[in-house]
């Protein structure tokens, strides 16, 4: 399996953090201090400034004037150098600090004193005029002697006042055992259950026999009672769990809890209203990761910001990139698109499959015997589009769309018509970040043969989703699909490299053998042309087993062509072969559903749960519920429903991991700019987020540094500083919105 990322935030190896408002204790005979003269007792030595602040010792303090005006953090700060650090031990950085006037923000930082000014970790908490005590503990993640302690204070327009006391870097402290709350132990989909849909939960007890359970309305009365199912110890949780399944109650209402075992489930409604909004709330997401325009607060109330990456200062801009060196001696205009994830980046192929999700979504409303086209017209998401007569998702979706077409190799060049990989900084930026103030130089990657078919695909689809309202860009993306498509036909093996990883992720794949495919099938159903059955037909991939545990994503499309072969009306050769090919995946997610105690139609080898596994579960949801288009049967249905029931809350940390959504929900996504956990001025994602979930590999140091030894479900923290279990990105967005979309109209 390739990884989403390889080298995912070198910079900003963030590390776990436990803010307690105690003083730290003293330090015990194994523990040595870092830090020299954190106290101030007689002089600020060797503490150092930026030159535009002005520091001295005030009652025991060292006080600094930070001026008003600049534009980041770092512009105004106070410091010290040369800090030792050792690779794996924890440590515990505490500080008193005060504000005057209140309310003004300091980013503590732990990292190098040198390029690239690596981040080790990181905190901005608000300071008030009586002053706090913090302190935190954090796992190394290098060895150095340059290790950096510095508080930043810049930034704000206004000049203020901050003091500082007791600063400590204290070091061979014990790391924090992290044990988290779980809540009740009847485990429930928080947010909605479909009246005529599936409704099971999962009770965790020691008991072995079954017991009684109760469904209670708001008002507290038993409005249907049953006994669970003892299911064992589940394997994807480690825990003993029971079964519990009362779907003959089929009544509307809010505020049901479920009983059983003494303990009283989180509350839920029975009815569909939560679904439409979800299906709008999960597209609504892409407007605020869009890049190159100004999000409009009336249009996204608390989200509004100024444009990123259009040639404003900082921004060195999107309008005239070059490329890496050696790769081009061109530059392309690149504005638009979307932010890939959490950083600044935008990458061709996450993003080929993203729009191919969100396009297909429509597509579906359009063709399947319950959808509801209109639910997702024109002015159903406010976005600056709206009222222009086209459906508003596809207003959307044009905006990555006009991006991959810009990152098309130019005519008369090396290459032309292959796709450049990916557009990002070269260098990581550090947490928070606004996209307006991303100061770093912007460079194209290589083409690559990925990119190229992702592109062609996703232009042939748009070609004909676009037709009936914009026939020139429906005809300048099928041109655009073609010369890709011949592209890539000549250059079949271009690569992007997997140590291409400073300043964004690689993406790497070292198999195209689904992407042409992919392609070739979207290009048929547009054009019809018996090049590309024949393509299609000829391919390996046309009668493999594609629908495996962990389901598709960006490195895995050939689903993404098997659906829509068996969807899209054609006349293709042997595609009823093709729509039972789709069943029999279906019937494999199944039975995995109905192994799983928690429901979920996904069992991946070994319980070792993939980056982006919320996810997965999702597009393994959206196979049952193409099997349902396809075949009008039930179960198909019903499996696909109670697939959103984990993504919802029904999972062994008894979370939901849409942002907005259930009593507790994911909410402290990694991103630069909603960021509300480092940054109180910047908001938490908007609702209808989708956080990455359980990743058993545990990537980022916080999660290690957390979840040593955690058990498949349990390899997850809602904390910004986790990008590898808790990021949020444009390809998982697009499978809720899918699933999202089908749910909502099951009703």
């Amino acid at each position: 399996m390739k990884r989403r990322r390889t080298t995912l935030l070198t910079i900003v190896a963030l590390l776990g953090a436990a803010l307690t408002a105690l003083p730290a204790a003293p330090a015990a005979a194994d523990e040595v201090e870092q830090l020299k003269n954190g106290t101030f007792d007689t002089t600020t030595a060797p503490w150092w400034t930026t030159a535009n602040i002005t520091a001295a010792l005030s009652d025991g303090q060292l006080c600094a004037d930070v001026p008003g005006g600049t534009a980041n953090r770092w512009d105004a700060a106070v410091g010290q150098n040369d800090v030792t650090l050792v690779k794996g031990e924890s440590y515990r950085f505490s500080f008193k600090a005060s504000g005057s006037p209140g309310g003004h923000v300091a980013r503590a930082v732990v990292g190098l004193q040198v390029a690239p000014y690596d981040t080790y970790f990181e905190v901005s908490p608000q300071l008030s005029v009586s002053g706090d005590t913090y302190s935190y503990t954090f796992t190394s993640p290098v060895d150095t002697t340059q290790g950096q302690v510095a508080l930043q204070a810049g930034g704000s327009a206004d000049g203020w006042r901050m003091c500082l006391d007791d600063v400590s870097l204290l070091g061979g402290v014990p790391p924090e055992v992290y044990t988290p709350d779980t809540g009740p132990r009847v485990r429930v989909n928080q947010v909605a259950y479909l009246p005529s849909g599936p409704k099971n939960a999962t009770l965790v007890t020691d008991a072995t026999a079954k017991l009684p359970w109760q469904l209670k309305n708001a008002g507290g009365t038993t409005v249907a009672h049953g006994w669970t199912v003892p299911r064992g110890v589940d394997v994807s949780s480690g825990q003993n769990v029971h079964s519990i399944d009362f779907g003959a109650y089929r009544k509307a209402g809010k505020g049901f809890t479920l009983v059983a075992d003494g303990e009283t489930s989180r509350p839920f409604d029975i009815g569909t209203s939560a679904y439409e909004q979800l299906r709008l709330d999960s597209v609504k997401y892409y407007y605020t990761q869009r890049s190159g325009i100004a999000i409009r607060d009336d249009l996204r109330p608390g989200y509004g910001r100024a444009a990123g990456h259009v040639d404003v200062a900082p921004n060195q801009g999107d309008s005239n990139v070059p490329c890496q060196p050696g790769v081009c001696d061109y530059r392309l205009d690149v504005t638009g698109g979307w932010y890939d994830a959490g950083d600044h980046g935008k990458y061709v192929v996450n993003g080929g499959i993203a729009t191919w999700e969100l396009l297909s979504t429509y597509e579906r409303e359009r063709l399947a015997r319950t959808g509801e086209s209109d639910k997702l017209r024109d002015g159903t998401l406010a976005l600056p589009e709206s009222g222009n007569k086209v459906p508003d998702i596809l207003d959307e979706a044009r905006w990555e769309l006009e991006f991959l077409l810009k990152m098309q190799v130019p005519d008369g060049q090396p290459l032309a018509g292959m796709a450049h990989h990916k557009i990002h900084d070269e260098q990581w930026t550090g947490l928070p970040l606004l996209p307006s103030e991303d100061p770093q130089k912007r460079e194209l990657h290589p083409p690559s043969t990925q990119a190229t078919l992702n592109l062609a695909a996703t232009a042939a689809q748009a070609a004909r989703l676009y037709r009936p309202y914009d026939r020139a860009f429906a005809a300048r993306a099928l041109t655009a699909a073609r010369k890709a498509w011949s592209a890539a036909l000549a250059h079949p093996a271009m690569y992007a490299s997997a140590g291409d990883g400073t300043g964004g992720g690689t993406y790497d794949d070292t198999n195209a053998t689904d992407e042409f495919y992919w392609a070739a099938a979207e290009l048929y159903l547009t054009t019809g042309e018996k090049q590309f059955a024949d393509y299609v037909t000829a391919s390996p991939v046309n009668t493999a087993d594609i629908f495996g545990p962990l389901g598709f994503d960006w490195g895995r499309t050939a689903a993404a062509g098997r659906l829509d072969l068996a969807t899209v009306p054609s006349r293709l050769s042997g595609r009823d072969k093709v729509r039972r090919s789709v069943v029999e995946g279906a019937d494999h997610y199944l039975a995995a559903l109905r192994s799983q105690p928690y429901g979920m139609p996904y069992a991946p080898a070994n319980n070792v749960y993939d980056w982006g596994s919320s996810h997965q579960v999702l597009n393994n949801a959206v196979v049952l519920a193409t099997a349902y288009d396809l075949t009008g049967s039930a179960k198909y249905r019903d499996g696909a429903v109670q697939s959103m029931d984990y993504i919802l809350g029904r999972n062994a940390l008894n979370i939901s991991y849409v942002t907005g959504y259930g009593e507790v929900n994911s909410h402290n996504e990694h991103s630069r700019w909603y960021a509300h956990e480092l940054d109180p001025n910047l908001p938490n994602p908007p609702h209808g987020t989708l956080a990455g979930g359980p990743n058993s590999s545990i990537q980022d140091p916080h999660a290690q540094s957390k979840l040593q030894g955690c058990v498949g479900q349990f390899c997850y923290i809602d904390d910004i500083q986790s990008w590898s279990t808790n990021e949020t990105a444009i390809n998982w967005n697009a499978a809720l919105a899918r699933m999202a979309s089908f749910v909502a109209d099951q009703d």
